[in-house]
């Protein structure tokens, strides 16, 4: 079993994570101050949001240079330290790489635009009528109406496939795949162990296609891949392709034709762990995973709750979506894109129940999971910030002024912290909740270590109880020489369960047995090791 099969990987902003210089934006030194509690926590692998020079407009995905950190955070020093205080304690870090465009002030952008006849020119795609691949979707419906831009100093357009201030690199020139192999020599020799890797199927533009999963892209990653294996075999490559599972599949590679990502995420999961808790109906879970084909050996899944995008409903039906705006979303300022814009305990009414039980199955099913910063202790969000800003709000470390996030004085932090009665961080915080055993961090703690002690939650085959009743959602994760049950109850009844043997309960890890019927109360779970 490869690390990353049944590591614990954490989502990370790094601006909204803890300030160390006092001046309002998270940064590397408060990150380093906060290790401690993530290697309490259980963390195998933090996953930092892009941390490049950048104007911010789409929270630094819009790149303005590779080579460096941007100024909030520090300097490239704080980076070479906090990398190796991560190592020191064992765990493992990975960045964010935005492959598929950069900032518009970009440098190569500055100079592609200056001139037709620029030897940068070619670095990104442009056209004189920008009337070219019409079949190609707009992601961005609410704030974008073509994926061509006009460019007044340039007399041309040019392609963008996110915002507007995000032009697209062209990859069909090979400059352009050389320059992104350089950059990510130069962070893997800075001692990171990987990269997520950002909108990966969006690489190259063919006429008459949707200009997504193109071969072309294949290959260039395939590239990537050959180089990680060849010389930083201690690396992974995370992909993020919001697709369905067989348009991802690809993207893992082959043995016979080159690997590509060791992991990838499986969007269609997630909206459909809050469907089913909506519907009191495992179907919806079941079908997605029954439809996801298996992966190459040492390859991975990744399955989350939330992250710091909306909560994507784009792998759905229409009906499904209206279905989920309607239960999760009923404040159409909640709305974004074709999503949901809160986090996890606001879409679930602060219910503990409803929160456990969504970890509880990103624990059990099939992948590896990732936590987004805050949910292990049920932040809430502000959706009085515009777009997805509402759930990148500054961490709630403890009930002190700026939640504990920042000495800066209020004007000065990037965001405020969440103050209402119900998410504000004198409520919800990390100390208050690390002193209290029964709390919802104690109770994610739990979860984190007994998995990361059974293998078989990251390698095992699943199999499903399809005998039960809708409302009830059990499986067994077996490997060769383990058994594992998984038990769900997603109704407001309790639900009795015969159990087909004798078990002991994983969590408490002791010697007791379980056996004949069990009780799950409602939203209850259990995990039970079969002896």
């Amino acid at each position: 079993m490869q690390w990353y099969q049944n590591a614990i990987f954490y989502e990370l902003y790094l601006r909204a994570f803890a300030d160390g210089d006092g001046n309002g934006h998270g940064d590397f030194a408060g990150l380093r101050s906060k290790l401690d509690y993530l290697q309490w926590l259980g963390v195998d692998c933090i996953w930092l949001l892009p941390i490049y020079p950048s104007p911010l407009f789409d929270d630094g995905y819009d790149i303005a240079s590779f080579y460096g950190v941007h100024p909030d955070f520090g300097v490239m020093e704080d980076f070479r330290l906090t990398v190796d205080e991560i190592h020191r304690r064992g765990m493992r870090i990975i960045a964010d790489l935005v492959v598929n465009h950069t900032s518009y002030q970009h440098p190569w952008f500055i100079e592609s635009r200056r001139s037709k006849d620029s030897p940068m020119r070619d670095f990104y795609v442009w056209s004189q009528t920008g009337e070219e691949y019409q079949d190609v979707r707009i992601i961005f419906l609410d704030t974008e109406k073509s994926n061509w831009a006009y460019d007044e100093e340039s007399g041309e357009y040019y392609w963008h496939r996110f915002y507007s201030s995000q032009p697209d690199l062209n990859y069909d020139n090979p400059r352009v795949q050389q320059a992104m192999l350089d950059i990510m020599v130069f962070w893997l020799d800075m001692g990171i162990d990987g990269f997520r890797v950002d909108a990966v199927p969006y690489l190259y533009e063919r006429e008459g296609t949707n200009g997504e999963n193109l071969n072309e892209t294949h290959l260039f990653l395939k590239r990537m891949r050959a180089l990680i294996d060849a010389h930083y075999p201690h690396a992974i490559l995370l992909g993020e392709a919001n697709q369905w599972p067989q348009e991802v599949v690809p993207y893992f590679g082959t043995p016979q034709q080159g690997f590509e990502f060791h992991m990838n995420f499986n969007f269609p999961v997630m909206p459909r762990l809050y469907m089913a808790l909506a519907k009191n109906d495992r179907s919806s879970i079941v079908d997605i995973m029954e439809n996801t084909p298996d992966v190459p050996d040492g390859a991975q899944w990744v399955n989350f709750l939330r992250n710091h995008d909306e909560l994507t409903l784009e792998m759905v039906t229409e009906e499904e979506r209206q279905f989920m705006w309607d239960h999760y979303a009923p404040d159409l300022t909640a709305r974004l894109n074709l999503g949901i814009r809160r986090r996890l305990a606001p879409l679930v009414d602060n219910d503990r129940r409803k929160i456990q039980i969504l970890n509880s199955l990103l624990f059990t099913l099939p992948g590896s999971p990732i936590l987004y910063y805050g949910d292990e202790i049920g932040m809430g969000d502000d959706i009085t910030q515009s777009d997805r800003n509402g759930v990148r709000t500054p961490m709630q470390w403890d009930s002190s002024e700026n939640a504990g996030f920042s000495r800066a004085p209020r004007e000065q932090l990037y965001m405020p912290p969440i103050s209402d009665p119900v998410f504000g961080y004198t409520s919800i915080n990390v100390s208050s909740q690390k002193e209290n055993n029964s709390s919802l961090l104690h109770t994610i703690r739990e979860m984190i270590y007994t998995r990361k002690r059974l293998p078989v939650l990251g390698v095992g085959r699943l199999e499903w109880w399809h005998h039960l009743p809708n409302e009830l959602l059990c499986f067994k994760r077996v490997s060769e020489y383990d058994s594992f049950l998984a038990l769900h109850n997603l109704c407001n009844q309790d639900r009795m369960i015969d159990l087909d043997g004798q078990y002991k309960d994983a969590i408490a890890n002791t010697d007791e047995i379980i056996e004949g019927q069990i009780q799950l109360l409602p939203y209850g779970y259990r995990w039970l090791e079969q002896l």
